[in-house]
């Protein structure tokens, strides 16, 4: 890895696996998985096959919580203490008060040079944004220059996802109650998107396998107007085997090989086991 220029800072709900967070230089501020009375750092205290364990055997519905200003404060000032700028990502304002709690630490550090970047998105699609991150940190890129580069990534990327149901989504409020109850209709699989920062319903189908078939049709769509390439990324809630074929799926569509990933304990709170997702973007 090449010497820090600028210290890059994301919430855990970027996904990026342990091993690779220390490789890039990247600072991670976990969320919290709460089950019962009891309080899990994100990726830290608590990993995502442990969690759709404790999901598919017991009644007790997993919460969520942000991170606190304190929290980031903390990270900030020890990052910041060598006078190098800070750039902070974080999951969707729309879904999370942590982009609110990271903005608050901000300002309680005037003297340094902080940057927040609300990637209105979460999961894969935040990885994206922190992956391109990486890659123009490495070259030499500024701290408004890195800015660019995760505008640069929203303007065009999309994530879709679809779960067996909407259940543990409509439990974490995440999705309107009416269209849970659609969802379940006739056993329905809904087909999501991360628009504008927040879950909507995109299509309802049959299906599970034609759920999959109607997220890698949008693949295709958006691959044709972008010269037949995409950057795309798959990830997956305990189900391996079905994103390996999506994995397998995609690579002919967008003339790459996706990068596969583990759903987070976070995110996979509010899908529920069995969830899959694709983000992809045009490439920089």
């Amino acid at each position: 890895m090449s010497s820090t220029i600028v210290h890059l800072v994301a919430d855990s709900t970027c996904d990026l696996a342990a091993a690779e967070v220390a490789d890039h230089g990247l600072t991670v501020v976990p969320l919290k998985v709460i089950i019962g009375e009891e309080a899990y750092a994100d990726g830290i205290e608590i990993d995502s096959a442990t969690l759709y364990s404790r999901m598919r055997s017991s009644p007790v519905v997993p919460r969520t919580s942000q991170p606190t200003p304190a929290e980031f404060e903390a990270v900030f000032s020890r990052l910041g203490a060598d006078g190098a700028p800070i750039v902070c990502t974080t999951i969707s304002a729309e879904m999370s008060g942590t982009h609110g709690s990271a903005v608050q630490a901000r300002a309680a550090l005037p003297d340094l040079d902080i940057r927040v970047i609300d990637t209105r998105t979460v999961g894969p699609g935040h990885l994206q944004v922190v992956e391109a991150l990486f890659a123009a940190r490495d070259a030499g890129a500024t701290p408004a220059e890195l800015e660019g580069v995760a505008a640069a990534v929203r303007s065009t990327q999309r994530l879709l996802a679809t779960v067996p149901s909407l259940e543990y989504l409509r439990r974490g409020g995440r999705i309107g109650g009416a269209r849970a109850l659609l969802g379940s209709v006739l056993n329905i699989k809904p087909v999501l998107e991360v628009r504008d920062g927040t879950v909507e319903l995109l299509d309802r189908v049959r299906t599970f396998p034609r759920a999959i078939e109607r997220i890698l049709e949008e693949l295709a769509e958006a691959v044709a107007g972008w010269n037949g390439r995409a950057a795309v990324m798959v990830t997956h809630a305990d189900e391996q085997a079905a994103a390996a074929d999506v994995v397998r799926r995609a690579s002919a569509i967008a003339g790459v090989t996706p990068r596969l990933i583990d759903l987070g304990p976070v995110i996979g709170c509010h899908a529920g086991p069995g969830a899959i997702a694709l983000a992809f973007h045009r490439p920089l």
